[in-house]
């Protein structure tokens, strides 16, 4: 194996490691490797910056575009509360059709990682008013969202990714709905196994939301004695900010709230304090010198001056992740106190301050109910929902959306107009015309996504130009050619699986897609087939809850555990890998 493979195969160990680790954001996993084979000469400054110029990353950020000015406007909220209805399911598996099936046909048009953010929330909210807990709908929902993504090209950048590779290698992308005859059926079986499974492969899990009671719980009010020793002190000053387990949250003072509460804020006779935390050290606190429990009413959380509790989800790369509450000054930075932190399943314990926090861990806070709209201008959180279902939203320009999208879509898929002309048009024109603002438009980008579409095109020809891609080409064929064409695809598909689990979507496109050009070239099979199989497996992760981006959104919002996406994920990839094995080259002969 040349020397510039086995650099390239080092490289790709490290950024593996990176990832499983998550030691670094797979953004800057990904810009490292790239630029690491860049400066050891593995490939020039254009194979590893192609990514900038291909259109695959301006087509994602414009569909990003066009789906925030649905969730802004919330007009896909309408066609959800439709497809939900508020009667009460006749049975559970009533209730998962209801949630599957909309939501793939859905995916089919809007990018499937936003249509998760947007519908997740109401989802939720739907369940509990039917007695259904979040743990039974929210990762239904990611996996029929997922599954709608194969339906076009349109579903998830993935499939635009695996396009853009095919048009940089000089074959024919696909177009809209060429996909659509291989995609289809597969969603479409998928979704009635889902619907048939999930209530029985499903366990019933405690999600943030369910602690809700609990937190009103141990809320607890005190009352600053009129002679005690605390009036006149800051809040750091009397030791009120560093307690063990429990938290001063706000600060009622005669018709005022003072919340969140800042260390310099004075302690004055009569405030009524506002804590939570622990139930026993929040006992603890009336041992306290100079406070004392007012007999006269407790903390309602539901109904104090406006104040409400919020799920926020903490985004993987962004600048919460890594870092404890207290290094990134929580309560300063987003004028909100959190009152609970649950990972995978579990609500933490100890010091909140002190937990270092995780991309996905959902902390339960409370603040004024602007909080959400303010959260939007930041990159800390995926997702953020109001915990009593309240998800406010401008109604201007929900039919411009809706006839928007419904264009875009004909237009793409007519062929007449290229898919990134049109999808430009679409996003150019909802901010032309106010629908959406130009920071709002910025703010529904995901950037990581879209570097790590970028990034994965130099990934993509280091592996191809090193002889990496060659080598490992030649092991596939030499395992899988005896069994035919098909054997092959299936190696290719089989790659694109075990890839994905471990890294990402696009990633493991990025990796797999030199393989298949170069096995096309040694065992005379198309191309575009192969590259169908690694759209699909690359597209359809369910065994863990990091392959894919909607998988880790509902993660710690539904209380999962990392076994519970392998459990129901188990019979879902493998009917949507034999399915692909059959349809591909019936549709792609090989």
């Amino acid at each position: 194996m040349p020397a510039d493979a086995w650099i390239t195969l080092a490289v790709i160990a490290v950024m593996v490691v990176a990832f499983v680790t998550e030691r670094v954001a797979p953004p800057v996993a990904m810009a490292g490797a790239v630029c690491g084979l860049y400066l050891l000469d593995v490939i020039d400054f254009g194979e590893a910056f192609s990514g900038f110029s291909n259109s695959a990353p301006v087509t994602v950020a414009a569909l990003y575009v066009v789906a925030g000015a649905a969730e802004y406007t919330g007009a896909l909220g309408g066609l959800s509360a439709r497809a939900l209805g508020d009667e009460r399911p006749r049975s559970e598996r009533a209730a998962q059709a209801r949630l599957v099936l909309p939501t793939v046909a859905a995916s089919g048009f809007v990018a499937n990682t936003p249509l998760v953010a947007l519908l997740a929330p109401r989802v939720t909210g739907w369940g509990r008013r039917h007695g259904i807990a979040p743990s039974r709908l929210l990762l239904p929902l990611s996996y029929a969202a997922v599954l709608g993504g194969i339906i076009t090209v349109l579903g998830t950048s993935t499939n635009l990714v695996v396009n853009g590779f095919l048009e940089q290698a000089g074959f024919e992308p696909f177009s809209v709905f060429d996909i659509t005859p291989v995609g289809l059926p597969i969603a479409v079986v998928g979704a009635a196994l889902l619907i048939v499974v999930a209530p029985v492969l499903l366990p019933d899990r405690t999600a943030p939301a369910d602690d809700l009671a609990r937190v009103r719980e141990y809320t607890v009010e005190m009352l600053v004695d009129d002679d005690s020793a605390l009036i006149g002190r800051t809040v750091a000053e009397a030791n009120l900010r560093d307690l063990d387990g429990v938290f001063l949250i706000e600060i009622e003072r005669r018709d005022r709230v003072i919340a969140p509460v800042s260390p310099t804020d004075l302690v004055r006779a009569g405030d009524r304090l506002i804590f939570t935390g622990n139930i026993d050290s929040v006992l603890d606190l009336q041992n306290l010198p100079g406070l004392s429990m007012p007999h006269d009413r407790h903390f309602d959380a539901n109904d104090h001056r406006g104040h409400r509790f919020f799920e926020a989800v903490v985004a993987d790369s962004g600048p919460l992740a890594g870092r404890s509450l207290k290094q990134s000054s929580f309560r300063d930075r987003h004028h909100a106190a959190v009152v609970a932190v649950h990972r995978t399943g579990t609500r933490l314990t100890g010091k909140l301050g002190e937990i270092v926090l995780r991309g996905g861990d959902v902390l339960v806070t409370v603040a004024e109910p602007g909080f959400r709209n303010r959260t939007r201008d930041l990159p800390d959180f995926a997702l953020v929902a109001a915990l009593d279902d309240t998800t406010p939203v401008r109604r201007y320009g929900v039919r411009i959306v809706e006839a928007t999208i419904v264009a875009l879509i004909a237009v793409a898929g007519s062929g007449l107009v290229e898919l990134t002309k049109t999808a430009v048009a679409a996003a150019l024109f909802l901010v032309v015309s106010r629908v959406i603002t130009p920071s709002e438009a910025r703010r529904s980008i995901n950037l990581d996504v879209i570097l790590m579409i970028a990034f994965s095109f130099g990934l993509g020809s280091a592996a191809a130009v090193s002889g990496l891609a060659t080598e490992a080409a030649d092991a596939l064929v030499r395992g899988f050619e005896p069994m035919g064409p098909v054997g092959v695809l299936a190696g290719i598909m089989i790659a694109t699986l075990l890839a994905t689990e471990m890294l990402s979507n696009n990633a493991a496109a990025a990796l797999v897609f030199p393989i298949a050009v170069a096995v096309a070239g040694q065992s005379d099979v198309e191309v575009r087939s192969l590259a169908l199989g690694i759209l699909v497996m690359a597209s359809c992760s369910f065994l863990t809850p990091i392959g894919y981006q909607t998988n880790t959104m509902v993660w710690s919002m539904g209380g999962y555990r990392f076994t519970d996406f392998t459990r129901l994920g188990a019979p879902i990839t493998a009917l949507v890998f034999a399915g692909a094995l059959v349809m591909i080259p019936l549709v792609f002969p090989l």
